[in-house]
């Protein structure tokens, strides 16, 4: 039982509504067949092969038109406008014909010759659906059919009664079937649609992840090997001179490589928080050991939000981790402020001109990310060998959308 209905369970959900749809479409010329093949065989004077030849040919054409027509609704082909025009032609053809017959009396009853002129018009236009993109050319199709309709009881002399009898029996039951294929096709095109979005999202939140980890390491381990690197290099002149503190900046440096695995398995694990408190007080002790006069002005910042906290730690930790890459500054500032938004403020001095001119690295790309999700913003700006950080946050502000999800248009 496993292998007879494997080929089923395989299957995505919109393979399965496609599959059902194409299975209902395929239906519908057996039911013509039937249909209009029993209305020949009880009204004609004998059975007729030319009439039952015209409604085979008629079913496998509208058979092939609905399969190539739901190809081109799914993008997979080219319109179908040869098939398309043969069998609109072959349905106006042979309902004229079976009015002709009918008007020649070769016909025993003229009921039954309703039901295959009509027919042939309503599983006509119920293929021919399948090849007409929009509500709008489809109920013109439709309209067309009831006026082509009248216009051959016209050509051929049939009372105003009977001609209108036959255009609203068009426009009814074509109207229904074309309303049916539009509905079916509309109901498998949302599945779509509804699939590609949840494939969207987890590719998503893939990149979201994927750009958490690669901001969150860049953070860490770019101040600390900073770090790693300064003291390493004072520790190499301290030995050089017979000191005995290189033995202490060694230390330090085997603490700060021992706390720099800690915080990557944090980084991993996506626990990796940033305190605003320990961020700063490791700056201005980071920027003394380096020789440059660190500062920390206005408010501690206890009394943020936790996420707010977090998030301008970070911003204290790349500023750093800047300052003593890029600059070789004599004094740093550190400044926080509270009020309607967070505002901290990082000014330095000992820019060189040619960095001064340079673009934002990855690391303020990634403080804008953490900025933007909550709603804050980052500026920077060199002048006169100074460099200047501003980052704000909002205290009270909107739910903010992921940066990944805001360009997709999806709100994650």
């Amino acid at each position: 039982m496993v292998s007879l209905t494997g080929w089923w369970h395989r299957r995505s959900g919109p393979a399965r509504i496609e599959l059902y749809t194409r299975s209902t479409f395929h239906f519908l010329p057996l039911a013509e067949m039937a249909i209009l093949g029993a209305s020949l065989a009880s009204g004609v004077a004998g059975p007729w092969p030319g009439l039952l030849a015209l409604v085979a040919v008629h079913a496998a054409l509208c058979a092939v038109l609905q399969a190539r027509g739901l190809d081109w609704l799914l993008g997979r082909r080219e319109r179908p406008v040869g098939l398309l025009t043969a069998v609109a032609a072959l349905s106006v053809g042979g309902a004229a014909t079976a009015l002709a017959l009918r008007s020649d009396s070769s016909l025993l009853s003229g009921v039954d010759v309703s039901v295959l002129v009509v027919g042939l018009f309503t599983f006509g236009l119920g293929a021919m659906a399948l090849a007409i993109r929009g509500t709008r050319p489809r109920l013109y199709s439709v309209l067309g059919a009831a006026v082509g309709m009248a216009a051959v009881c016209a050509l051929l002399g049939l009372p105003g009664p009977t001609a209108a009898g036959f255009a609203a029996a068009v426009l009814v039951t074509s109207g229904v079937m074309v309303l049916t294929s539009g509905c079916a096709v509309w109901l498998l095109n949302v599945v779509r649609e509804l699939d590609a979005a949840r494939e969207l999202q987890s590719q998503l939140a893939v990149a979201e992840e994927r750009l958490r980890f690669g901001r969150d390491l860049h953070d860490v381990m770019g101040r600390n090997l900073a770090v790693i690197a300064l003291k390493s290099e004072l520790a190499v002149q301290l030995a050089r001179r017979g000191r005995p503190e290189a033995v202490e900046q060694m230390i330090e440096v085997q603490r700060i490589a021992r706390e720099s695995q800690h915080e990557v398995r944090e980084v991993v694990r996506g626990y990796r928080k940033a305190d605003l408190a320990v961020e700063l007080a490791g700056a201005l002790s980071v920027l003394h050991a380096a020789g440059i006069d660190g500062t920390a002005e206005g408010d501690d910042g206890s009394a943020l939000p936790p996420d707010v906290q977090s998030t301008l730690g970070w911003v204290v930790r790349e500023a750093t981790t800047n300052v003593l890459r890029h600059s070789e500054a004599r004094s740093c500032t550190i400044r926080l402020s509270t009020g309607a938004s967070a505002v901290l403020s990082v000014d330095n001095d000992g820019v060189p001109e040619a960095a001064a001119g340079g673009t934002s690295g990855s690391g303020l790309n990634g403080l804008r990310e953490r900025l933007a999700t909550l709603g804050g913003t980052l500026d920077t700006e060199s002048l006169a060998g100074a460099f200047h950080l501003t980052a704000a946050v909002p205290l009270s502000r909107p739910e903010v959308s992921s940066p990944i999800a805001q360009q997709s248009g999806l709100v994650v």
